[in-house]
């Protein structure tokens, strides 16, 4: 799995507008709203390198009201709800 933290620069005033179309959009886990630099965070998880091209300059960077883009590829998964999620593989005991 390939995830992209992606900081988001958008018109003030179509903020909530701006971040529902990127939540809607396939690949987009979660948007959040931010204070600092940035107006909007998306995070993106696809499971192949070449589908962040598709969505990130291809589909977000194109929603009306988005101004500027910054996105991070992370190298590691850290947190305990991934590494709990990633050992899930749906085996049952008797398996």
């Amino acid at each position: 799995m390939v995830t992209a933290i992606v900081h988001i620069n958008a018109e003030v005033d179509r903020i909530p507008e701006i971040a529902q179309t990127i939540a809607e959009i396939d690949g987009v886990s979660e948007v959040y709203s931010i204070t600092g630099e940035y107006d909007l965070m998306a995070m993106v998880r696809v499971p192949a390198y070449e589908q962040i091209a598709e969505i990130i300059p291809g589909r977000l960077n194109k929603v009306p009201g988005v101004l500027a883009t910054s996105t991070h590829i992370a190298f590691r998964t850290y947190s305990k709800h991934d590494l709990d999620a990633a050992f899930s593989l749906g085996l049952t005991e008797s398996d």
